[in-house]
């Protein structure tokens, strides 16, 4: 990642419970190591990933427990352009063709999956970039 911390990301995360936390920093450690050009800051209420002004990946928090990714090429999704991304390990639901959500239980999850992941948010900022 090439910027200095947002401290409203900072702010979002001590809020969380310990649990909770602990899931996020390791998406945001594997996101934020996806390109060195991307800039970590809170939008749609929760940490996201972007280069320049476009949102790629941002994380959340479920409702009834656990957290989640979005993969996305901005806050809506782009008109049938023939965009087609490979997720070669079946992480995702893709609702649509450029926006796919991943969901976990929590940290152990996380890592049960991480080189799979690391290779899964590289993959999909170069493909959308």
């Amino acid at each position: 990642m090439n910027s200095q911390p947002d401290p409203s990301v900072d702010f979002y995360l001590a809020a969380q419970s310990n649990e909770t936390r602990a899931a996020l920093n390791l998406l945001r450690e594997l996101a934020g190591a996806a390109h060195p050009d991307l800039v970590e800051r809170i939008k749609w209420n929760a940490p996201s990933f972007a280069i320049g002004d476009e949102d790629r990946i941002t994380l959340g928090v479920e409702r009834k427990g656990g957290v989640r990714v979005v993969l996305h090429r901005g806050a809506k999704s782009k008109p049938d352009d023939n965009f087609h991304f490979d997720d070669v390990d079946g992480l995702a639901k893709w609702p649509s063709s450029d926006r796919g959500v991943i969901q976990f239980a929590d940290a152990s999850a996380i890592e049960g999956q991480r080189e799979p992941l690391r290779s899964l948010f590289s993959r999909w900022i170069e493909a959308t970039t």
